[in-house]
């Protein structure tokens, strides 16, 4: 080919004509370039095709077969099935509300857990709106917490909303009343019937619009209930009461460490100094700690029985077990005395001195204080409500449960235990035990004795399931619900034992 610059495109300098000829064959310069042009289109095309058939192929084979390729290769699909399901809320109860209820619950956490759910349980009946209860601050526990720091106040609220309205304050116009004393408050009559909430408490609320209970332990019967109510004490109990993430994760990091040992049971040794001030037992106290104890039970004006005779109360089965007497039944029940054993209460009256005994026996003795560092118990350190609801998570996961004492916690983590699959609960009887440890200590049976006659006693006392003893107009002396809610739980054929 041949290029000309013609007389047209002439370039005259210094009068000098110039005529520039060009000669390149056609194919090393045109027909190169349209080769590699067309070659990087059909690429492109290629690889955009594979892709279409590529993520196609995935639609129809499932998910797994683009798991882990980088997000902007994987389908729509397939990223909202690898996506964590959001919690589904149940649907809000959409009722007629017949007012506003106050609840202040009073004692220790387990006293204050089982009061929730019945005031959850009774709410609902009524169809009022709750509000956030209030814990206890003014006992012998002084614990400042509130319901927020123990417990995952949203979830409580939210789990709950198809079955009551819980708000945390009150809506301004009613707190006004409130603040001006324009509510009404009384206790409730303890164990009363669902009865009692309908004739006398509606129709305060009715009246007043806001009505406050201020103790509240105690106050829904244990039987004779709908159905639909004791199923709903344990949904709450169960489900809507779960500990902050503060003290879940506390809980978490305990069960692990044990667990990397092997094996653990926790024992609720309830030999703390107001267990002991408050019933009156003061066995195997010298006179200058019985004195001391006399002093606390006078210095509470709700502990309202003063004069105890602690040894008739201790043959009646109404005392914690010592820490001896304790590691003498351990011994006698066959449990192993390298096992871990984990103490789920508080300080021991008496230290040191005082646990000797069951130290010697069973070695592997550990608390929440010797398996943390204190840095991860600071934030925890004077809210003793907060640390029972550590213990109370370690005690649901350990292999075996054993209480000294039948106080709130032995009960409510019982029937948790119960709940999660009639986990080995070892229930202590505490009046033939304290006679077969005195005929022991008096020379009376042989150890082999001791031993067999404690073996037998408990052989059907491991958390089995059974049903609740029911005794008509003695409420007290019936078996608790929160201890066996038996409503709850899948129970064995008939016929189950009834002690």
């Amino acid at each position: 080919m041949v290029l000309k610059w013609g007389k047209d495109y002439c370039c005259d300098t210094k009068g000098i004509k110039m005529e520039l000829k060009v000669e390149k064959h056609e194919t090393l310069i045109i027909r190169p370039r349209i080769k590699m042009w067309m070659a990087r289109a059909i690429t492109i095309v290629l690889l955009w095709t594979s892709l279409v058939q590529l993520i196609a192929l995935g639609e129809l084979l499932g998910p797994s077969l683009l798991r882990g390729m980088p997000y902007c290769f994987s389908s729509p699909s397939v990223d909202k099935f690898l996506a964590p399901a959001k919690a589904v809320l149940p649907p809000k109860r959409i009722y007629r509300n017949n007012g506003y209820l106050l609840v202040s619950c009073n004692g220790g956490l387990n006293q204050m857990r089982s009061a929730i759910c019945d005031m959850v349980a009774i709410a609902r009946h009524l169809n009022v709106t709750l509000i956030v209860p209030e814990l206890d601050k003014a006992s012998f526990w002084a614990d400042s917490s509130d319901f927020k720091d123990i417990f995952d106040v949203d979830h409580f609220i939210t789990s709950l909303r198809d079955e009551v309205r819980i708000i945390k304050i009150l809506p301004p116009k009613i707190k006004k009343r409130v603040e001006l004393g324009l509510l009404y408050s009384m206790p409730p009559i303890s164990w009363s019937n669902i009865s009692y909430y309908e004739n006398q408490v509606l129709p305060l609320l009715l009246k007043h619009k806001v009505i406050h209970l201020n103790r509240t332990d105690a106050r829904l019967a244990n039987n004779g209930l709908p159905a639909e109510i004791q199923k709903l004490r344990c949904r709450v109990n169960f489900n809507a009461l779960r500990f902050t993430t503060q003290i879940e994760e506390l809980g978490r990091r305990i069960v692990k460490v044990l667990r990397e040992k092997g094996p653990f049971l926790a024992l609720h040794l309830r030999y703390e100094m107001d267990m002991l001030a408050f019933s009156g037992c003061t066995h195997d106290c010298d006179s200058k700690e019985e004195e001391e104890l006399t002093r606390m039970r006078y210095a509470y004006p709700g502990w309202k029985e003063k004069v105890i005779n602690s040894e008739l109360k201790r043959k009646e089965g109404l005392c914690p077990l010592t820490p001896e007497e304790t590691a003498l039944v351990l011994s006698a029940l066959g449990i192993d005395h390298n096992v871990q054993i984990y103490i789920a209460s508080g300080e021991i009256y008496g230290g040191e001195k005082r646990m000797a005994s069951l130290l010697g026996e069973f070695p592997n003795l550990v608390r929440k204080e010797t398996l943390l560092e204190p840095s991860e118990l600071m934030y925890f350190q004077n809210h003793s409500s907060q640390m029972a609801a550590v213990d109370y998570l370690v005690s649901l996961e350990s292999d075996i449960f054993i209480p000294t004492y039948d106080g709130n916690m032995a009960k409510v983590v019982e029937g948790h235990r119960r709940f999660l699959g009639f986990k080995k609960t070892i229930l202590l009887d505490r009046r033939l035990l304290v006679n077969l440890i005195d005929q022991y200590y008096n020379g009376l049976l042989s150890w082999d004795e001791f031993f067999t006659a404690v073996k037998e006693a408990h052989a059907y006392r491991m958390g089995s399931p059974k049903r609740r003893i029911i005794i008509p107009d003695k409420p007290k002396e019936e078996d608790y619900f929160y201890a066996n809610p038996q409503e709850c739980l899948q129970l064995l054929d008939e016929p189950l034992e009834s002690t």
